[in-house]
């Protein structure tokens, strides 16, 4: 039994930081490399890390080192490990050159190191990596002031009026990957939300993938998956007054749903459709069928305007005005 590593993240620089550890550290055995690349969706990197895996002896357990947690790559590690229930796997994020190092360190230093052992040295390795120069630039360490231990909270009575009773959506988003890296790193932040709710009758009664979902969401953000009829209800309900809601849908048909049940939405984020048979690419990152342009065009016609950004800083684009250039059969 041995520790193979799994360098993963989006784009190339899992590959960059492992070129900078072999410079350094020469080259090792048992290392694979995997990017999620724009043109990509969440099913092939998944395969990726079966793949990477795959190369490693059945008794060797496995660490994952990627980039950012909520990101794609931490979000398909997360599922592959939930699948392996007879591999021991462990996940790392927060990539950067002194965790590889580390890591390579931990291995050569003991050959018999489990990936316990290793992740408790790496933690406390990779957060030292990080240093300033001048040194005064280095932030005091606060001692945090210790407080009781809250006991569990009582359900709200129904009824209740909490605020004005009326829940605040600050931004709705169609997404085919729904919590992933620009949505918790991006759009949460520039969304002013509260709470992160995934709306999906599919995701809703998928256990694994809610979890994945709860466990992603950025710090101080409550992520939430429900069913579109729960949303609904939600959305007429009193005690949701002081709620800063930012809505994930995965297709438009979940969306029109919504609206058609009375959920108060005004402008929708067309942010991500993956790409799939008999869809055709509209532009790198929404990819529609007929049913899909005819759900839009209901939308538009109960009131709703379109933003279509992939993050907060592109240029807006017309949605109908790129439908019409791809000629969407």
């Amino acid at each position: 039994m041995s520790v193979g590593i799994i360098i993963a993240s989006h784009g190339e620089f899992a590959n960059g930081i492992h070129q900078s550890g072999s410079m350094i550290f020469g080259d090792q055995e048992k290392v694979e490399v995997v990017t999620f690349m724009p043109n990509e969706g969440p099913a092939e990197l998944h395969t990726k890390f079966e793949e990477a895996i795959a190369k490693f002896a059945d008794d060797d357990e496995v660490l994952i080192l990627a980039d950012l947690w909520s990101g794609s790559p931490f979000n398909q590690a997360s599922a592959v490990l939930n699948e392996s229930a007879n591999r021991k796997i462990a996940i790392i994020t927060g990539l950067n050159l002194p965790m590889l190092i580390q890591a390579y360190t931990e291995r050569m230093m003991d050959a018999q190191a489990g990936v316990e052992q290793i992740v408790a040295n790496i933690m406390k390795e990779a957060k030292g990596g990080i240093r300033v120069l001048p040194e005064a630039l280095e932030p005091a360490i606060e001692t945090p002031a210790t407080s009781a231990v809250e006991g569990p909270k009582e359900a709200i009575p129904e009824g209740t009026v909490i605020g004005d009773g009326k829940i605040k959506i600050n931004l709705v988003r169609i997404d085919t990957r729904l919590l992933h890296g620009q949505v918790a790193t991006a759009w949460t932040p520039d969304s002013k939300a509260d709470r992160i709710i995934v709306v999906s009758d599919n995701v809703a009664k998928d256990e694994m993938r809610k979890t994945l979902i709860e466990q992603a969401a950025p710090s101080g953000v409550k992520a939430n998956v429900v069913p579109i009829h729960k949303m609904i209800e939600v959305a007429k309900d009193p005690r949701f007054g002081n709620t800063h809601a930012f809505l994930l849908f995965e297709t438009p048909e979940d969306a029109l749903a919504a609206v058609e049940g009375g959920v108060p939405i005004e402008t929708i984020n067309v942010g991500s459709m993956a790409h799939s048979k008999g869809k055709t690419m509209v532009n790198s990152v929404l990819s529609m069928d007929k049913t899909d342009v005819e759900t839009f065009e209901k939308l538009r016609d109960l009131g709703i305007k379109f933003d279509v950004r992939k993050v907060p800083n592109d240029s807006k684009s017309d949605l109908f005005a790129l439908i019409k250039k791809a000629n969407v059969q």
